[in-house]
């Protein structure tokens, strides 16, 4: 391993003043977006595994969803206009002669995750989808007298056999990219993951079926002082009148505070809910399906939450869409878990403060990052034999990453 190892202080410690923070809730449309190429991408590769023992090129990572339109009143939702899915991707059509059915394997993946994320869209009658596939190889196929090497660019896509697929023979990263991760979470973030968490998960502290899960929450702490708004939809169908929804946002509103005292018990909390109200208008925050997905609200990968659960402003974080993305050497996925993996196991064994970047370069092995960045909150750099020896067990270790990211037992934004 040749990485280049940069080690550095300066990093405010999580317990700094100032927090901005942002957590984009179960229901979210980028959520729902990021939740949906992920789905897809971990469909397609279990469909490749189970008939050619290896998992074919593709990428899903630009998937979009576009909003209906809805009917909302008082004890009364539905759906007028249906949700689309853009499912927008390169996926490998064939190995050989054997076809594999992408656009049914992305339509069935689809509405499997719509239908569980939210129960109450009919993903037969108000969702269309609109697979957008390609074959087209990225920039390199250069054709001529290196048509028929084995594993070349110009077969990418389109492979003839599994020895098509370079990385069976040496994996390499796909692009130049850059995975951040830091430890440990702040007190915002924790509030921020705890409010939503017992809104939306399956332990609610409040499980009601008038409660959506296209939940919100921005978090800003100043030192002790921890400021919460959050926007929390409530269900028409189970909503029968204004004074209902108003003593429910009223409820709401302790609840959260709760939640943020129980996190975070040494701070003074000030909650607020759905601020864009207009009682008088009757402009609230009324959905048919628990979304704003329902009425015109998009949903774009990658402008979710970041691996770690949260978008937190002052922390280091990278832009990269990690959802959607190919687990097997697509570095705009694997780095990104790879470093908040590494900035857990430093923290854990130091206690300090940590930031790690993983920096790739196009075509470099990937269990070896062309540049590793660390930087710590304390005075002192890290030991480099530790940063080293962590860096490389994570590294080394990314198949342990690909096993969970197929069963879905690791989170993605």
């Amino acid at each position: 391993m040749h990485m280049n190892v940069i080690i550095g202080t300066g990093l405010p410690p999580a317990d700094h003043a100032l927090e901005v923070v942002e957590r984009k809730g179960a229901g979210h449309p980028d959520t729902l977006a990021d939740g949906v190429a992920e789905a897809v991408s971990r469909s397609y590769s279990r469909y490749c595994l189970d008939e050619f023992g290896a998992i074919l090129h593709h990428n899903a990572d630009k998937t979009a969803l576009l909003g209906g339109a809805a009917d909302v009143r008082f004890g009364h939702g539905e759906l007028t206009a249906p949700i689309t899915a853009l499912v927008n991707g390169r996926f490998t059509a064939a190995l050989g002669d054997a076809a594999i059915p992408v656009e049914a394997i992305i339509e069935a993946a689809v509405r499997e995750y719509l239908a569980d994320a939210l129960p109450r869209l009919d993903v037969t009658r108000d969702l269309v989808l609109r697979p957008r596939v390609t074959q087209a190889s990225s920039p390199g196929a250069v054709l001529g007298e290196t048509d028929a090497q084995q594993a070349g660019r110009r077969f990418w896509f389109a492979p003839r056999s599994l020895d098509d697929l370079a990385e069976r023979t040496r994996l390499f990263a796909n692009d130049t990219s850059a995975g951040v991760g830091y430890a440990p979470s702040g007190i915002a973030e924790q509030v921020a993951i705890a409010v939503e968490a017992e809104l939306t998960g399956s332990q609610q502290a409040c499980p009601q079926p008038w409660l959506g899960t296209d939940v919100k929450i921005m978090v800003v702490r100043h030192g002790n002082q921890v400021h919460v708004t959050a926007c929390v939809p409530q269900i028409a169908e189970y909503t029968p009148d204004l004074s209902t929804y108003v003593g429910r946002r009223a409820r709401l509103r302790e609840l959260i505070a709760e939640i943020a005292e129980e996190t975070a018990p040494h701070c003074v909390i000030e909650a607020a809910v759905n601020t864009r109200d207009n009682d008088e208008r009757q402009e609230l925050y009324l959905t048919a399906i628990g979304s704003s997905l329902e009425s015109g609200d998009e949903g774009v990968v990658g402008r979710g939450n970041r691996t770690n659960g949260v978008i937190s402003m002052l922390r280091p974080w990278s832009a990269e869409g990690v959802s959607g993305k190919n687990p097997v050497y697509h570095v705009g996925k694997l780095y990104n878990l790879a470093a908040q993996h590494a900035a857990e196991r430093l923290h854990a064994e130091t206690g300090r403060t940590v930031a790690v970047a993983l920096v790739s370069q196009s075509g470099r092995d990937l269990d070896d990052p062309w540049q590793t960045v660390v930087q710590t909150s304390s005075e002192e750099p890290l030991s480099e034999p530790l940063v080293r020896k962590v860096i490389a067990e994570v590294v080394t270790d990314l198949d342990s990453l690909r096993a969970r990211l197929l069963v879905g037992d690791l989170a993605t934004a």
